[in-house]
């Protein structure tokens, strides 16, 4: 397939699809994030809108930045800095092949959640990652069609992943869960959800569901316009 260089109508779902059924390789590009395929199976996602694999493996404190660093000095040229990390012993395989998955689906969740059209798709383009862990593309779209289904229920206003989120004057937050108490403690005026979860070094998820457990609760909004 070409390269694509401009913005087309067709839904980064649909050419996603096309390009499994291809086998194809690369990278598909969209205003959310990029989506590497090989052999027309996703193997990264990533996006501004979540924490990247390193923040996730380095503020949980499951391994050091100067491990992190190291593996990408010495494997990010040959796409292969989680082979590094693993073979160097610094990380457990199945301890990456985890935190692996659950950044490729956080950020296909905000890549796939409007299904915008693609700016480009690039042949041959791989992922300084490296192969951890191959997804089929029907795996990643109902996985995506899922999570936007299961916050819709939670609270229909999309906003709340988006944009910096405020809390509401007055209101009790008495008896919150664990999890929902730490989640609103970070809420600022400042910070977006994936700044929040990268605070907290947890699943952009996992913090998406307790932000809108509050927006429904009335603890937060997002922040008014200056």
């Amino acid at each position: 397939m070409p390269t694509r260089t401009a913005r087309t109508d067709e839904p980064a779902s649909a050419l996603l699809g096309t390009l499994a059924a291809q086998g194809a390789s690369g990278a598909v590009s969209t205003e959310a994030g990029i989506v590497y395929l090989a052999a027309g199976h996703v193997v990264h996602v990533e996006s501004a809108l979540t924490p990247d694999i390193g923040d996730l493996l380095t503020h949980s404190g499951a391994l050091a930045p100067d491990g992190w660093w190291e593996a990408i000095d010495r494997a990010g040229r040959r796409c292969r800095v989680g082979r590094q990390l693993v073979d160097s012993g610094h990380l457990a395989a199945g301890a990456l092949e985890l935190c692996h998955l659950g950044a490729l689906f956080d950020a296909a969740y905000f890549v796939l959640a409007h299904d915008g059209p693609v700016l480009r798709f690039r042949p041959g383009v791989s992922h300084w990652l490296g192969a951890v862990r191959a997804v089929p593309v029907d795996t990643v779209l109902r996985e995506s069609r899922r999570r936007r289904e299961l916050l819709q229920r939670i609270w229909p206003e999309p906003a709340i992943d988006l944009t910096p989120l405020d809390r509401v004057p007055g209101s009790d937050p008495a008896d919150l869960p664990a999890r929902r108490s730490r989640t609103l403690a970070q809420v600022d005026g400042v910070r977006t959800a994936a700044q929040i979860a990268t605070a907290l070094a947890c699943r952009t998820f996992h913090t998406l569901v307790e932000l809108r457990r509050l927006a429904a609760a009335g603890l937060v909004v997002p922040k008014a316009p200056a």
